[in-house]
């Protein structure tokens, strides 16, 4: 005859039930990221395969440092990026804003003949006070992240056309040096702006794992009113997020007006779509709450690359904005398969 457990006992059952469900759930988890991470990875495999059998200009040095150098911007966009998509948000201002954040760099080098440092620091500083703003219009007047950065998008295209006379602000003469910054070597055949990514990729991989803003990301994405119950300042640390993201956003305006030797104030059409999609195709969830960085480089090397084949096969421009946004409606289908899976 079997002994009554007691309720203390009862409980411990309980706790250790749960506690091995959650310890399953956890290595579900891990295991299906790191599926989506080596389907990203065998999708970048086939494609470079694919357009070096289909061009033999495609898998050559040039070329190849062609790619790394146009993943430099569309990654660091998508670097930053990838916090505010975690948290359930969605940043549309990344392509004017980049340009916006240009421009003010020219201004300050060029208009005004600060030193490049002042303006490379004002053209940071640009970035993070449109976080700012985002992140002020998304907690505090409630906007859905959409809206608010829809309007940031137009707000930072039409400031950038004005300041700048709708004319491209040059460094060649102010700033002779400037475009060392990204086209520069201090590795023999790798450009200073793949450098910068991989560094900053390493920074924004370690902020996202090992700090308390990475750790609210995933908090505020997977249960926000959970996490502010729980006593954290979700509207505070939301604002850092997007500041965080802006500054990403400076950085690359910056190294796209270096690469161009110039401020182009209407360069940033489109990468905010290319940006997304190099963050969807790395595994991050529309739906906040999941998320890698690995992932993310993932993804702006296939965008890259796709691009780059494109160009290679002579594809006109008009088909491969086609081929472009087919593919983020597919990586946009796919996150939403996952989500289903995950309900």
């Amino acid at each position: 005859m079997s002994t009554p457990q007691q309720p203390g006992e009862t409980t411990t059952v309980i706790q250790q039930a749960v506690n091995e469900d959650t310890d399953k759930r956890d290595v579900a988890g891990f295991l299906k990221r790191q599926l989506q991470q080596s389907l990203a990875f065998g999708t970048l495999v086939v494609l470079l395969i694919f357009f070096s059998i289909a061009s033999p200009n495609f898998f050559t040095f040039s070329n190849i440092a062609t790619v790394l150098l146009s993943t430099a911007v569309i990654g660091i966009l998508a670097l930053g990026t990838t916090f505010v998509i975690i948290t359930g948000g969605i940043d549309l201002s990344l392509g004017t804003g980049m340009a916006l954040c240009a421009v003010m760099t020219g201004v300050f080098v060029t208009n005004m003949g600060l030193p490049v440092w002042v303006g490379i620091l004002g053209g940071i500083a640009t970035g993070v006070l449109m976080g700012l703003v985002n992140g002020l219009n998304v907690t505090f007047l409630r906007l859905p992240p959409f809206i608010a950065t829809l309007a940031m998008m137009m707000i930072a295209g039409g400031l950038a056309l004005v300041i700048s006379g709708v004319a491209p602000i040059y460094f060649s003469t102010s700033a002779p040096d400037f475009k060392k910054i990204a086209l520069g070597v201090l590795i023999p055949g790798i450009p200073n702006a793949v450098l910068i990514t991989a560094v900053l990729a390493i920074i924004a991989a370690i902020v996202l794992s090992k700090t308390l803003l990475g750790r609210y990301t995933f908090a505020i994405g997977s249960n926000e009113e959970a996490t502010r119950l729980s006593g954290v300042n979700t509207r505070r640390w939301t604002i850092f997020i997007y500041m965080f993201a802006g500054a990403f956003t400076g950085i690359a305006g910056i190294i796209i007006a270096s690469r161009l030797d110039s401020a182009q104030p209407q360069i940033g059409t489109g990468y905010e779509l290319q940006a997304i999609a190099a963050v969807i195709i790395g595994g991050t969830s529309l739906l906040g709450g999941r998320g890698s960085i690995l992932g993310t480089v993932i993804g702006a090397l296939i965008m890259s690359v796709l691009v780059n084949g494109l160009r290679i096969l002579s594809i006109q421009t008009e088909w491969q904005n086609v081929v472009v946004g087919v593919v983020v409606l597919l990586a946009v289908f796919l996150d939403s398969l996952r989500n289903r899976q995950r309900t």
